[in-house]
């Protein structure tokens, strides 16, 4: 019975179990899955000679930059610098070596990056004692200061190739007047290594140009000799570690100071130095350098081994030169080689302020329009102001003309055929009384037509006081101001005047000159008389052209106005008759003829006369009484 019960309670037991384990799958299978806890590499960069010696600090801060971009695990970046590199005594090496031993006892680095020559040869003599078996990528290292021989399989190398000749043909080819470089270089060992190499490239050029060398001075001296260099020189920056007086130049201050009083322009040949102080040329890219050594530690980080890692010696890139230092120096670009970059080039008025400049040429385009527009609407009004102002004296010459017409027919025919039947009466008595024997009877006849032409002499008296009555009947007549009648004749003459290019001048009485006739009359005598002096005056020169209408006072009870012109003058033998003639002041004979201007001023009561003035030129006059009412 007991091992009964036993066995249902092993069974319920079984049953319980398998009932939980059922139950647990669903979570175990739908449970978050935690990530791994993320790797971290361990990096080093180990600088040769200082965190802020360019141009291997610029170095650094772009391999790091780019190991942060490219690297898929979590990074811990440390920089060590080998200060020993600043000196020729590698004693203190030693003391460093067992530093970095201790430091890194507990956990060596996963990758060491070595900056710079110093750096690198460094390794190569301690790595047995340090890090036999760490990778290491040697970067921002001239392929000559590679033992590539001592390499062992942990070892990767990115080198660059500095090519000295081409720098200094760069030199030649930019200012191909250069006499003298000046190369700065200082005393540590990494530095006369570089001279001695300088000095093997540039043999070719001996023959061209000489070279000054700076490891023998101290920097004050070189800053010295670079203010007092004669035209034609130029300076090559190498590196300024150490003087010749043993002091350390770090960053890039050596390098601005001497810019500051250098009187030759300054090149180099690694991008570091460019942006201020170097002229440029073909130059060692930094990001080129940086980006494939970071590239090459991330390959070594994933387990590809160093020494199948091979990486071309990266050499300069496109020229590329400072279009400030260009300015400074008097380089034209047309001596840059071909496909070079210019940077730094100040943008022009037009590239600066496109847009303003666009606005306001948009803004005076506009405006020109709208001038254009308007002078143009004013040229038409005076073109219709001209053509009005001409055709209102045509109209007053044909009204004049047909006025001067009907006074005519009026003579004509009050006092034609009276004057005629005078001409046959005289006619006939001389023929009686012109007989041989003339007899009473002929006589008596001969007395009778002297008698009817003495009636019709009387008739034509009548006739012409009864027509001159009717021009000056106090009904035509009307109170008329000379001033005023000057001012509309100046007003219809400008355009002519301007046309004939003459100066057209009124010289007006200050006081109203009030008289009893036609305006129209007086305005078209004053046209004619001015028609006739431009018309004199057609064969001068244009600023020998003036003519002055001037109105004046005569006495208490006439007034009068002259036409005085600058023509030739008239002749002698005319000034008597000029108004005895019927002719016109146009050719077409529409004009008032200046007989007829005679009658019309004399039938107010008026004269007219011409005359020449003593200094050249003719004066037209006429008077009229002045109202008295």
């Amino acid at each position: 019975m007991r091992d009964s019960q036993e066995f249902l309670r092993g069974v319920l037991w079984m049953k319980c179990i398998r009932l939980l384990v059922l139950m647990a799958i669903p979570v175990f299978l739908f449970a978050p899955v935690k990530p791994a806890a993320a790797e971290t590499k361990r990096v080093v960069l180990l600088h040769s000679f200082g965190q802020d010696f360019k141009p291997w600090s610029e170095y650094a801060k772009t391999i790091r930059s780019e190991l942060q971009r490219q690297s898929p695990w979590q990074l811990d970046i440390t920089d060590h610098s080998l200060v020993t590199a600043r000196s020729k005594n590698e004693d203190p090496e030693l003391a460093f070596v067992g530093y970095l031993h201790a430091l890194f006892a507990e956990g060596k680095p996963d990758v060491i990056v070595s900056i710079g020559a110093p750096a690198a040869a460094f390794i190569q003599r301690h790595r047995s004692e340090l890090f036999s078996s760490t990778p290491m990528v040697f970067t921002a290292v001239d392929e000559r200061r590679v033992q590539f021989s001592a390499l062992s399989e942990h070892d990767a190398v990115v080198a660059v190739r500095i090519d000295y000749l081409r720098a200094f043909e760069n030199i030649l080819q930019v200012l191909p007047d250069t006499k003298n470089v000046t190369v700065v270089v200082g005393t540590s060992s990494v530095e006369q290594f570089w001279k001695e190499e300088i000095a093997k490239a540039v043999k070719p050029l001996g023959n061209r140009v000489s070279f000054t060398w700076t490891d023998n001075l101290s920097f004050d001296d070189l800053l010295r000799h670079a203010a007092a260099l004669p035209p034609r020189s130029a300076v090559f920056w190498e590196l300024m570690i150490v003087d010749a007086a043993g002091v350390v130049h770090e960053g890039n201050t050596a390098l601005a100071r001497l810019h500051a009083v250098s009187k030759a322009p300054i090149f180099s040949y690694d991008e570091s130095f460019f942006g201020r102080e170097i002229v440029g040329g073909p130059l060692l890219k930094v990001l080129d350098s940086s980006q494939q050594t970071a590239a090459v530690a991330v390959r070594i980080l994933g387990g590809e081994k160093p020494t199948n890692i091979k990486i071309p010696s990266i050499n300069f890139s496109t020229p590329r030169f400072d279009w400030r230092e260009m300015q400074r120096w008097g380089i034209s670009e047309k001596r840059l080689p071909p496909g070079s970059e210019v940077a730094f080039r100040e943008p022009t008025a037009w590239e600066r302020y496109r847009w303003q400049i666009t606005s306001i040429l948009l803004a005076l385009l506009v405006q020109s329009a709208m001038l254009t527009w308007l002078l143009l609407e004013r040229l038409g009004r005076r073109r219709a102001e001209t053509t009005s102002r001409k055709l209102s004296l045509e109209v007053i010459h044909l009204s004049r003309a047909a006025e001067a017409g009907a006074l005519s027919a009026s003579f004509a025919h009050d006092l034609g055929q009276p004057t005629l039947a005078i001409a046959l009466n005289a006619q006939r008595a001389e023929d009686l009384l012109s007989r041989d024997h003339p007899d009473l009877a002929n006589i008596k006849e001969a007395v009778i037509e002297i008698g009817r032409a003495n009636d019709h002499a009387a008739a034509i008296i009548k006739q012409s006081r009864n027509l001159l009555k009717r021009r000056s009947d106090p009904e035509v007549r009307k109170k008329t101001d000379l001033n005023a009648v000057i001012a509309d004749a100046l007003s219809i003459l400008s355009t002519e005047a301007n046309h004939r290019q003459v100066v057209l001048l009124a010289e007006s009485h200050k006081k109203p000159l009030l008289v009893r006739a036609d305006p129209v009359h007086l305005l078209q005598l004053v046209l004619n008389l001015a028609t006739n002096a431009m018309d004199a005056m057609a064969e001068i020169a244009p600023d020998a052209r003036r003519i002055v209408i001037r109105t004046a006072l005569f006495g208490q009870s006439t007034a009068g106005v002259a036409v005085i012109d600058s023509g030739p003058g008239i002749p002698d033998a005319k000034i008597s008759e000029i108004f005895e003639t019927f002719y016109t002041t146009k050719e077409q004979g529409t004009g008032l003829g200046l007989s007829i201007a005679r009658t019309i001023v004399e039938s107010y009561g008026g004269r007219i006369w011409a005359e020449n003035c003593t200094k050249g030129g003719a004066v037209f006059q006429f008077t009229i009484p002045l109202s008295v009412d």
